[in-house]
C-alpha cells in the first residue's frame, strides 16, 4: 500500500474534519480522503447561525475553510480524491480511490455524509441543469426576477426558499402535508418573507417544459385534483441519501442505507467507525456531526490502544 496509516478518515465535512483534528492531536497522523469537494454539504450552505462560537452568522464555506486550515495546522494529510472501494474483511483495511491511489488503515472512520434525494421523475432528470436543481446557493442567482418552486417542508427546504427569495420574484413552497416539518424558528422566518407562497397537501407529478422548466403539474393528495403551477425553476429539497454505495455490503446498513452504529459510533466491523450524516438520519446538523466525529476519533484511539 502507498499509504499505511493507523487511522484513515473518509469524508471532509464537520464529522470528518473533527475526527481528523482529534486523531491528529492524539498523535495518530491521520490520512483524510476529502472527496471531490472538501467540506461536504456545508460548502453549498449560506449562513450558519447555530454553530457554537459564532455570535454572528458564518457562511458554510468559511466555516469549512477554517476546519480545513485547522486540520492542516495539526498535520493531517489530506488527499482530495473519492474512495471507490474498501476491503473490510481483515485488518489492515484496504482502500482505493477513483484515481487509483491506495491506502491501508488499522482503524477506519467513515464520514461520507449524504446527498440530495430526487423525486424520481423522468422530466426532473431530463431538466437537471436546465431549471431543476437541488442547490439554491449554487444556482439561485440564475433565477433573478423569475418565479421558482421549492419542494419540501424541512429546515433545508425553507433555507433554500429563503435564499431564493433574495433573487426570485416569487418562491412557491410545495409540500405533501398540511404542516411543515421545519423548526419553529425557521417557520417563523419563512412566514415573514412576503415573496413566499404555499401549496399544501401536494406532490409533483411532472416538471413541465421541453428545453427548460416552464412549470409544474402538481396533485393534491387529499382531493386528487391536478393543476399546473407557473415557474421557471424547481429546487428539490426532500431529504438525502447516505453515501454508502462504495461499501458494497461490507457494513451493516439500515433500510434507508445509513450505517448502523452503537451509541459510540462503532460500526458492525471491529475497527470501523462512522460519524455524521452517513449514520444520522434524524438530526443532520453540523454541530451533531462534529460531535460524532469527536466520538469516532476517541473510540478509534481506544481501539488502537487496546490492539497494540
Amino acid at each position: 500500500m502507498s499509504n499505511s496509516r493507523k487511522v484513515v478518515i473518509i469524508g471532509s465535512g464537520p464529522a470528518g474534519c473533527t475526527a481528523a483534528i482529534y486523531s491528529a492531536r492524539a498523535g495518530l497522523e491521520p490520512l483524510m480522503f476529502a472527496g471531490v469537494m472538501m467540506g461536504g454539504q456545508l460548502m453549498t450552505t449560506t449562513d450558519v447561525e447555530n454553530f457554537p462560537g459564532f455570535p454572528e452568522a458564518v457562511a458554510g464555506p468559511e466555516l469549512m475553510d477554517r476546519m480545513r486550515r485547522q486540520c492542516e495546522r495539526l498535520g493531517v494529510s489530506i488527499v482530495q480524491e473519492l474512495v471507490s472501494r474498501v476491503g473490510l474483511s481483515r485488518r489492515p483495511f484496504r482502500l482505493e480511490t477513483t484515481e487509483g491511489k491506495t491506502a491501508s488503515a488499522e482503524a477506519l472512520i467513515v464520514a461520507t455524509g449524504a446527498e440530495a434525494r430526487w423525486l424520481g421523475l423522468e422530466s426532473e432528470h431530463r431538466l437537471k441543469g436546465h431549471g431543476v436543481s437541488a442547490c439554491a446557493t449554487c444556482d439561485g442567482f440564475f433565477f433573478k426576477g423569475k418565479e421558482v418552486c421549492v419542494v419540501g417542508g424541512s429546515d433545508s427546504a425553507l433555507e433554500e426558499a429563503l435564499f431564493l427569495a433574495r433573487f426570485a420574484a416569487k418562491v412557491t413552497v410545495v409540500h405533501r402535508r398540511d404542516r411543515l416539518r421545519a423548526s419553529k424558528a425557521m417557520q417563523d422566518k419563512a412566514r415573514g418573507q412576503p415573496k413566499l407562497a404555499w401549496v399544501w397537501d401536494s406532490v409533483v407529478l411532472e416538471v413541465l417544459g421541453t428545453d427548460s422548466v416552464a412549470g409544474l403539474r402538481v396533485k393534491n393528495v387529499k382531493t386528487g385534483e391536478a393543476r399546473d403551477l407557473a415557474c421557471q425553476g424547481l429546487f428539490v429539497a426532500v431529504g438525502h441519501v447516505p453515501n454508502t454505495g462504495f461499501l458494497a455490503g461490507q457494513l451493516k446498513l439500515d433500510e434507508n442505507g445509513y450505517i448502523v452504529t452503537d451509541g459510540r459510533c462503532r460500526a458492525s466491523v471491529e475497527g470501523v467507525f462512522a460519524a455524521g450524516d452517513v449514520m444520522d438520519p434524524h438530526y443532520r446538523q453540523a454541530v451533531t456531526s462534529a460531535g460524532n466525529g469527536c466520538i469516532a476519533a476517541l473510540e478509534a484511539e481506544r481501539f488502537l490502544s487496546s490492539h497494540e
